[in-house]
């Protein structure tokens, strides 16, 4: 797919991990790092940003907003209000770059509270994948984003994984609740194989490494072929064989409605926070 982000200039305010990765992956996909610029008020986070992306680094927001076509919003959540207030109040044109946050819980109303008027502005919620190119983003619009403005904010996240666009904006709480919060519930499986497998005699080392892969390679078959789940955990289950047994020892456990409430809890989190 061609980098629709490569020939515009993207600023992004914060130069922490997903800034810089979402920086280095616009590179790798094409953008010359002359066109990324970053700001942040930690000097040691704007030498990091400059080493790992390239772009030109500032310790004043104005800078990359006055420098930009396109501004990241990649701090934490609870500054966004106060960054986007103060910049509103230092007299730089805020209504000319399309905005794209990747704040966690934060809707399109609260972003553009205190932005002008037809500003354009869209809302994304990548995962911490992004830092190895295999990022899950769902991404939504206001209504003065065009589609050109949402064809640079896929083409900007295509470049660190897989992009969906949410036809509503409440959609993006139940992604915060999967695809946001999920990776840290695989972590927490990958862990629990890894000891289990400890448990039943396997040296440390070797059952992390058949864990890891056995999580990555399934993920990978799955997303692969055309086939539900469902079919591919019936091709590994033989009759009175090993697989079933694990199987209903996990059923029993209620794993399967303890991830349910686990998105579900991630993602009632995500709508007390866009309402906070």
């Amino acid at each position: 797919m061609t980098n629709q982000a490569s020939s515009h200039k993207i600023g992004f305010i914060g130069c922490g991990a997903m800034a810089k990765a979402l920086g280095a992956g616009l590179v790798a996909a094409g953008t010359s790092p002359d066109l990324i610029r970053a700001s942040d008020p930690v000097a040691e986070a704007r030498e990091a940003f400059h080493k790992a992306v390239g772009g030109a680094t500032a310790e004043d927001n104005r800078e990359v907003v006055a420098n930009s076509d396109v501004v990241v919003l990649a701090v934490k959540p609870g500054a966004i209000e106060g960054l986007l207030q103060e910049l509103a109040s230092c007299g730089e044109d805020l209504s000319r770059p399309l905005w794209v946050s990747i704040a966690a819980g934060i809707p399109l109303a609260a972003l553009a509270r205190p932005l002008p008027p037809q500003t354009r502005i869209i809302r994304s919620m990548p995962n911490t994948p992004a830092l190895v190119g295999a990022a899950a983003t769902a991404l939504c619009g206001n209504e003065h984003a065009s589609e050109a403005d949402l064809v640079v904010a896929e083409s900007l996240f295509q470049a660190v994984g897989t992009t969906w666009r949410a036809p509503a904006e409440h959609l993006l709480d139940a992604v915060t609740g999967l695809s946001g919060s999920g990776p840290a519930y695989v972590f927490l499986i990958l862990e629990a194989l890894g000891d289990a497998g400890v448990r039943v005699g396997l040296p440390r080392e070797a059952a992390y490494q058949l864990a890891f892969q056995t999580v990555y390679g399934a993920a990978k078959l799955a997303i692969e072929s055309d086939k539900h789940p469902a079919q591919l955990k019936d091709q590994v289950t033989s009759p009175g064989g090993t697989t079933i047994a694990g199987l209903e020892q996990l059923e029993s456990a209620g794993v399967r409605a303890a991830i349910y409430r686990a998105v579900a809890a991630a993602t009632n989190r995500s709508r007390e926070l866009g309402d906070a």
